[in-house]
């Protein structure tokens, strides 16, 4: 969970609710909801290619060793 929040490096409160704020004003109140619902989705399918490709990867890896190697 904190590597989640790694990118805000020393950021205070102060200069969190002046983000929070500026973007309160950039998309208004009812757009706000719409916006994280995209970026949770964004995030999940992230997510889910990203284990998708590691499972193709160990797949790989257990053919792998099943298969013996030809000498040649």
């Amino acid at each position: 969970m904190t590597a989640m929040f790694l990118f805000l490096g020393n950021l205070g409160a102060t200069e969190l609710t002046l983000i929070f704020l500026v973007v309160l004003l950039m998309f208004g109140g009812n757009k706000i909801p719409e916006l994280m619902r995209g970026l949770g989705k964004g995030i999940r399918e992230f997510n889910n290619a990203k284990n998708s490709v590691e499972d193709e990867i160990r797949q790989g890896m257990r053919d792998a060793e099943r298969k013996p190697l030809d000498d040649k």
